[in-house]
C-alpha cells in the first residue's frame, strides 16, 4: 500500500526541491511573489497541455469507474456451498492453487427461451456442462476435468441457502440434476463429494454467453472429420475446419450425437476441442492484453454469468484472469473422468475403477497431468497436512470385522498374491472376502465405499498399505484392496508414487484435433 504525500507547500502534492521551502519561509515577502508569478508566466501552450492531461486523465478515471460499476451490476452472485462444512483455510486469489467448478445451465428462462420452454428446465435447471478447472499455484499449468452428465453419482443432503429447504442425499443420480433442486451449491457439493477435492469457486453460464462470447471474438475454428448435420441441435458442418460462432457454436458445444457414437462421451471431447481452439485464438490475437478487448469480452460474459459470493467482484475477477494469461496451451490439459456403462443402466456412466481414483489422488496432490513425473508445484504443498502411516486401532472397532466385504483384486501379476492378502485378512477378523480379475496396475490401493473409510483404514494398517493410498471410489461396495506390482501390503515396499492411465489426457490447448463425425449422420 502506498503512503500518501505529505503535504508541504507543494501545491497539489507535487514533490518539492530541497531547499525552496526553506526560501520562501526565509523570506515571506519575496517567496509567495515568486511561487504566484510562476503561474502566472506559464506559457500559453503548456497551459493549454497541462488543462488536456488533466481533462483526460478525468476522463479515463472516469470511463474506469464507469465499467467497473457496468461490470459489477451485470454479475449476478449465488452460494458456493449447499451446507458442506469448509474444511480449508481462506483461499489468497492471486498465489495459491484454485480450482473453480465451470457450469453449463440448460435453463430455457429468459433469453433462452427460443430453445424450449420452461418446463424443459424448470427451477434452477440442469449442468448442461460441467467441467473443473484447477490452476497450480506457480500459475504454470491448468488441468480442466470434464464430468459426463450421464454419470451416476451419490450426492450429499443439500440445503437450498435461499430457500432454506432440505434435500436428503440420494444414490445413483445424474449429476448433472444435483443442482436442479437445491441450486449451484449443491453441484459443488456433488463434485467435492465424489473427488476428495474442496472447491473454491463456481462459474455459471448460460447458452446465450456462448454465442455473444464467439461473436464477440470473431468466431472458434472447429474441425470434423466429414461433413455432418444433426436435425436435433441444427449443427451443419463441412468436412475439415470452420470456423463458428453464434448460433453454430452452441450448436457444436451442445449437440449430443453428431460425433463419436452420438454420445456423451463424443460431446465432451468436442467441448474440449472447442475451448482449446477458444485459448488459440485469445492467445494468438493477444486478446489478453488488448484493454478494450477484455472490457468487450467482460461485458458480454458477466452479463450471462452467475458467479460465487467469493469470486463476485471485478478486481478478483481481474486477478484471476491474470494468472491465466501467461500460461503455456501446452500445459493446459482436458480430462475426462474414466467411466463405463452403468451397472444398472447401460445408457448412463459409472466411474471406471481404478482409473477414475487414480486421477482423484493425482489432483489431490497437484499432479501434472501432461507430465505425471514433474514435481508439484513449488509455491504450494500438494499435502498441507500429510497423513501419518496408518497403525491398527487401539480400541474395539465400532463394526463387526466378520461382517465387513472386502474383496481382492491382484492386479500385482503374481497370482500367489490373492491367496496371501486373503490369509492377512482372515487372521486379521475379515473373513466375507472376495476375489476379483483386475488389470495389471503399478501402485496398490485400498478403495472404499460410502460409509466404509474406517474399515478401509483398518484393513490398510492390517496390511501395512501407506494411508496415502486408502482412497474414497464412488463405484466400490464395501472394500477393495488393489494390489499392484509394487508389492506393497503384505510384504516390505515403498510408497509407489501416483499412478495414472497413459490415455488419461485428451489433448492440450496446444493441441489442434479433428473431432470424429458420427457416422449416422455424415451428410454426402
Amino acid at each position: 500500500m502506498s503512503r500518501p504525500r505529505e503535504d508541504r507547500g507543494g501545491g497539489t502534492g507535487s514533490p518539492v526541491r530541497p531547499g525552496s521551502a526553506a526560501r520562501h519561509t526565509d523570506d515571506p515577502d519575496v517567496g509567495p511573489a515568486r511561487h504566484l508569478g510562476l503561474t502566472r508566466g506559464m506559457p500559453g501552450w503548456l497551459k493549454i497541455g497541462t488543462a488536456a492531461v488533466a481533462i483526460l486523465l478525468v476522463g479515463v478515471l472516469a470511463f474506469g469507474a464507469y465499467w467497473v460499476f457496468r461490470l459489477q451490476g451485470n454479475i449476478s452472485k449465488a452460494a458456493l456451498s449447499a451446507g458442506s462444512d469448509k474444511t480449508e483455510g481462506a483461499l489468497d486469489n492471486s498465489r495459491d492453487r484454485m480450482q473453480i467448478l465451470i457450469l453449463g445451465s440448460d435453463t430455457r428462462d429468459g433469453k433462452n427461451a427460443k430453445y424450449g420452454t420452461s418446463d424443459d428446465a424448470t427451477g434452477y435447471g440442469h449442468s448442461d456442462v460441467m467441467m473443473l478447472m484447477d490452476i497450480s499455484a506457480d500459475n504454470k499449468r491448468v488441468n480442466v476435468v470434464s464430468f459426463p452428465r450421464d454419470l451416476l453419482v451419490d450426492t450429499p443432503k443439500c440445503v437450498d441457502q435461499e430457500t432454506k429447504n432440505e434435500f436428503p442425499a440420494q444414490s445413483n443420480v445424474m449429476i448433472n440434476a444435483a443442482m436442479s433442486e437445491a441450486g449451484i451449491g449443491c453441484a459443488v457439493d456433488t463434485v467435492n463429494k465424489l473427488t476428495g477435492l474442496e472447491i473454491d469457486h463456481f462459474m455459471m453460464a448460460d447458452f446465450n454467453a456462448v454465442k455473444e462470447l464467439s461473436n464477440t471474438v470473431g468466431g472458434v475454428e472447429v474441425c470434423i472429420s466429414d461433413a455432418v448435420y444433426d436435425p436435433d441441435s441444427r449443427l451443419r458442418l463441412p468436412k475439415g475446419t470452420s470456423s463458428v460462432q453464434g448460433e453454430q457454436a452452441l450448436a457444436f458445444l451442445r449437440t449430443r450425437h453428431a460425433f463419436a457414437d452420438g454420445g456423451d462421451l463424443g460431446r465432451i471431447k468436442a467441448q474440449q476441442g472447442f475451448l482449446s481452439a477458444l485459448a488459440r485464438k485469445i492467445k494468438a490475437d493477444g486478446t489478453l492484453s488488448n484493454p478494450g478487448k477484455m472490457l468487450e469480452i467482460a461485458d458480454v460474459v458477466t452479463k450471462n454469468l452467475t458467479i460465487d459470493e467469493g469470486l463476485a467482484s471485478i478486481p478478483t475477477l481481474v486477478t484471476v484472469g491474470n494468472r491465466l494469461k501467461d500460461i503455456d496451451v501446452g500445459k493446459i490439459a482436458f480430462v475426462a473422468v474414466p467411466t463405463v456403462p452403468a451397472d444398472i443402466d447401460p445408457n448412463r456412466l459409472q466411474v471406471a475403477e481404478p482409473a477414475a481414483s487414480q486421477l482423484f489422488e493425482a489432483m489431490r496432490k497437484d499432479i501434472d497431468l501432461t507430465d505425471p513425473t514433474a514435481p508439484p508445484s513449488p509455491s504450494e504443498s500438494p499435502d498441507a497436512s500429510p497423513t501419518a502411516e496408518p497403525t491398527p486401532s487401539e480400541t474395539a472397532p465400532a463394526y463387526d470385522k466378520a461382517l465387513q466385504p472386502v474383496t481382492v483384486a491382484n492386479g500385482s501379476g503374481v497370482p500367489a498374491r490373492t491367496q496371501e492378502i486373503m490369509a492377512l485378512l482372515t487372521t486379521g477378523g475379515f473373513t466375507q472376502l472376495g476375489q476379483l480379475a483386475a488389470q495389471p496396475v503399478a501402485a496398490t490401493a485400498v478403495y472404499y465405499g460410502a460409509g466404509y473409510e474406517a474399515v478401509a483404514a483398518d484393513v490398510a494398517a492390517l496390511l501395512g498399505i501407506p494411508a496415502t493410498q486408502v482412497l474414497p471410489a464412488a463405484g466400490v461396495a464395501g472394500v477393495q484392496v488393489y494390489l499392484g506390482s509394487d508389492l506393497v501390503g503384505g510384504t516390505p515396499g515403498a510408497e509407489a508414487p501416483v499412478q495414472l492411465p497413459s490415455d488419461i489426457v485428451n489433448q492440450t490447448a496446444g493441441d489442434v484435433v479433428c473431432q470424429q463425425a458420427n457416422p449416422a449422420l455424415v451428410t454426402r
